[in-house]
């Protein structure tokens, strides 16, 4: 007779057969209704086109995936069975997933690429400039690795005169993100004209920290221009479509953004030469226009206005001399002429100013009240005036002068003759 069993007895003698015939079991199969659990865990259904199984991949596991799941996302699962015993229900414990067709890291390069595009972060507006001369730079990357001898040695044969600050930094394995996303902010911190973060080639692996969200966000808000230099030339990390600018080697990037000290030198002995010739011919040439100024100048000097003007004036004189001289000429015979009329109409005026003189004398002569005065003759003066005798009244007080007397006399009576 069979013994009966409990339920749980059941599925505990269950469990252990599972367990115990799939303790590593490799499924592959495509992901359906996934779901990132607040607690760390990763519950899921893997599936193919006949039947499915539940999947569950504790936090441990799950934290050191390197991608996300995706509906539909075709996986080979590595695992073992487990039954959960209070519902009889078995389930596939996941220890690690990888991409079915390509590997887990390729995976997860290319989604979050693919995020960090859509975000913005690799856009060339918001790249910032890498200074032309660099003054000080900070190098994020391992003090003892090769790639660090390397940038030093490209850096004191270029430019000598760059201040380098070194922050040593976990470049590999499993704390090398962190480490890096770290460094970068307390590189941005000192101030310095530019940060590069690298090392040298090795494995997708190897190179894994710098292809970290973690370290794409420290680039992406850091203020100060970062360089990516990462691995060799056919690498490219994350880093490298983050930051300002991507350097295909460690020591390529100091050739990139340092400038050549044998360069600038005879850069700077072309400059002197070209300043040379340049100073030469800018001398010739203002040497020529001020040779047409003073030219233009002693045209219009006060001197040489002087000398013009005293020029012109002997010119005019000379003119005016030689009309004057014409005019003078025309008078001079006109002159004999004049004078000849002249004198003519002279001595005419003169006999009509005799005869003229001749007749007033004889009219004066005739009007000349003293030729009477030897005939006893006497003129009336009243009040110092001559006066006719008619216009004395009575009583009136005159004088009656002759020529060598004087007489008072008063009016004692009028008569008048018929």
């Amino acid at each position: 007779m069979n013994q009966t069993l409990s339920v749980t007895s059941l599925n505990t003698q269950i469990k252990s057969l599972l367990e115990a015939t799939f303790v590593h079991a490799s499924v592959e199969g495509e992901v359906s209704r996934f779901t990132y659990h607040g607690s760390g865990h990763l519950y899921f259904t893997l599936k193919d086109a006949n039947s499915a199984i539940s999947c569950v991949m504790f936090k441990g596991n799950n934290s050191r995936m390197k991608f996300r799941l995706e509906e539909g996302m075709k996986v080979i699962i590595s695992g073992s069975i487990s039954l959960y015993v209070p519902r009889g229900s078995y389930q596939l414990n996941c220890v690690s997933i990888e991409p079915a067709g390509s590997g887990a890291l390729a995976m997860a390069y290319e989604q979050l690429k693919e995020k960090l595009k859509n975000l913005g972060y690799f856009e060339s507006e918001r790249k910032k400039e890498i200074p032309r001369y660099i003054k000080s730079m900070a190098l994020v990357t391992s003090a003892t690795g090769a790639a660090l001898q390397d940038m030093l040695r490209v850096a004191k044969n270029r430019w000598p005169l760059v201040k380098i600050t070194i922050i040593d930094t976990i470049v590999q394995g499993e704390n090398s993100a962190k480490n890096i996303a770290k460094n970068i902010k307390l590189a941005d911190l000192l101030e310095v004209d530019v940060i590069v973060t690298g090392r040298g080639g090795g494995s997708i692996e190897d190179l894994w920290g710098f292809n970290e969200e973690i370290v794409a966000d420290a680039i992406f808000r850091a203020s100060t221009p970062i360089v990516s230099a990462v691995g060799h030339e056919i690498d490219y990390v994350i880093s490298d479509f983050v930051s300002d600018l991507r350097a295909p080697t460690p020591s390529a990037a100091m050739e990139m953004i340092l400038p050549d000290k044998n360069e600038l030198l005879m850069s700077i002995d072309d400059m002197i030469e070209q300043m040379s010739y340049s100073f030469r011919r800018a001398v010739e040439q203002k040497s020529i226009q001020l040779q047409s100024l003073r030219d233009e100048f002693q045209r219009y000097s006060f001197e040489q206005k002087s000398y013009l003007i005293s020029k012109e004036i002997t010119i005019l004189k000379e003119r005016f001399n030689t009309q004057f001289d014409q005019i003078l000429q025309k008078k001079v015979i006109n002159i004999d002429s004049i004078k000849d009329n002249l004198s003519f109409m002279h001595k005419q005026n003169i006999i009509k100013k005799e005869q003229l003189l001749q007749n007033l004398n004889s009219l004066l002569n005739s009007k000349n009240p003293t030729l009477g005065l030897n005939e006893n003759y006497a003129q009336v003066v009243k009040n110092g005036k001559t006066i006719k005798p008619e216009n004395l009244l009575i009583n009136d007080i005159y004088e009656l002068q002759t020529k060598n007397k004087t007489v008072k006399s008063k009016v004692l009576d009028i008569e008048i003759n018929q």
